[in-house]
């Protein structure tokens, strides 16, 4: 009973801290302060520590990483003995485990709150937010936060199951005790039943702070949504302001800068959905032809700026392997994407050169430019996430990807490069997966 109060107490914390994280989260969105960032990452600490106390006692059952991770979201110290005990002996019963299934949904659910956080941070330090990102970044808080409500009230209503069950089954051996020794299990029974009714108030009385933060949190949501009407009009007014401009060169200007910015925004979103898909599908293995996804990417990208000046040469010595063909579409678009990107107007003839073969006993991807290559100052910090040597040409997720994507199929990546002469990335894929 005590760990299960013990949980239902940290459910609560972990519910205010997601709720205060996804309130800060918002005023940032719109303020652009940067104490409300930072007052954002300490409530979400609280929920995602929880995380990591359930994963850790998952694999290794009572260790210090758990305890600690207890800590972070803010569990008592005195209970962690009973929260930790009760999760590692207990966790296969019926009640708890589907407890500990709430708790991983919601789990998940944070840390799409913490990838969309991480967006939002981004367009803020690029100053590229816009009005409807705004909106949009609204809209999946408020679904991630309506998900999450779900999820705390049945973990909640679960574990009062469980408490139910545990109290008819202690009232149940208090009985048969009464019969065996009257006097002395009397007063026990009564000890006990004042017990099971305070932590039923408190219970009670939780959830129904819980009811009143979640209504809280549905009117503000209700009333931010009105208020984006404010910066949608002032849009409004300014496309109106161009389509009275009367300079034609004035005119084409504006349409320049909203198609630059426009193309950005749209690579930049691309960049999202493939680490998206490149963090959360599964791996599956399956016969794949380069031939084919090298013409699909050449096809795709021949709108790029100058992709129509660009000799590209192909020498594939091997076409079919047995790999993902999701994660192989996404480095070599990404890869041939930077070479176009990259590319050196000032040079007679630009070039791209492909090559695939089979080397050490692995399959070896080979795409070469001589475009204006990279400066030895950047070589270390290419595969970062969000660094880019040209921000007007990419978002800083490109490579950060095509990295994370070969190291999902258990390969490598290298890159040799000299500054205006050219560059060489190298990818190399194992020819057995599983070995």
């Amino acid at each position: 009973m005590s760990a299960t109060r013990a949980y239902v107490n940290g459910e609560s914390h972990y519910s205010k801290g997601q709720k205060d994280a996804s309130r800060h989260l918002i005023t940032y969105l719109y303020t652009k302060d940067k104490n409300q960032w930072k007052l954002y990452l300490e409530e979400l600490k609280v929920p995602q520590g929880d995380g990591t106390a359930r994963v850790a006692l998952l694999k290794a059952g009572d260790n210090a990483i758990a305890r600690k991770a207890l800590l972070i979201g803010r569990n008592h110290q005195e209970d962690l003995d009973d929260l930790v005990w009760l999760f590692v002996n207990f966790k296969k019963v019926s009640f708890l485990a589907k407890a500990i299934n709430e708790w991983e949904q919601g789990d998940k659910l944070i840390f799409k709150l913490f990838i969309i956080g991480e967006q939002i941070n981004a367009k803020i330090k690029h100053n590229i937010l816009t009005a409807a990102d705004q909106q949009k970044f609204l809209q999946q808080i408020s679904i991630i936060s309506d998900k999450l409500t779900i999820n705390e009230r049945n973990f909640s209503n679960t574990l009062g199951e469980g408490t139910r069950k545990i109290k008819d089954l202690l009232i149940f051996t208090n009985v048969f005790f009464i019969l065996i020794i009257i006097c002395s299990v009397c007063l026990y029974y009564s000890i006990m039943v004042k017990r099971l009714i305070v932590s039923k108030k408190e219970i009670e009385v939780k959830n129904e702070n819980l009811i009143l933060v979640n209504h809280e949190l549905d009117h503000f949501v209700y009333s931010a949504s009105h208020d984006l009407r404010s910066p949608i009009t002032s849009l409004q007014g300014l496309i109106k302001i161009t389509q009275e401009e009367d300079n034609l060169n004035q005119i084409r200007e504006y349409l320049t800068l909203m198609h630059t910015s426009l193309a950005r925004q749209d690579q930049f979103i691309s960049d999202i959905i493939d680490y998206s898909k490149n963090k959360r599908k599964q791996i599956i293995l399956e016969p794949v032809s380069l031939q084919e996804i090298f013409d699909e990417a050449i096809s795709q990208l021949m709108h790029f700026e100058n992709a129509s000046q660009i000799s590209i040469t192909k020498e594939l010595l091997v076409d079919e392997i047995q790999s993902d063909s999701l994660r192989l579409k996404i480095i070599i678009f990404n890869l041939l994407s930077n070479a176009i990107k990259y590319a050196d107007n000032t040079k007679q003839q630009m070039f791209i050169a492909i090559k695939t073969y089979i080397a050490d006993g692995c399959n070896k991807i080979e795409i070469s430019d001589n475009g204006i290559g990279i400066k030895d100052e950047f070589k270390d910090h290419i595969f970062e996430m969000y660094f880019g040597t040209n921000k007007n040409k990419g978002s800083g997720l490109g490579l950060y990807i095509v990295k994370e994507a070969v190291e999902n199929i258990r390969g490598n990546i290298y890159v040799l490069s000299e500054n205006n002469i050219g560059s060489k990335f190298i990818v190399t894929i194992p020819n057995c997966h599983g070995s």
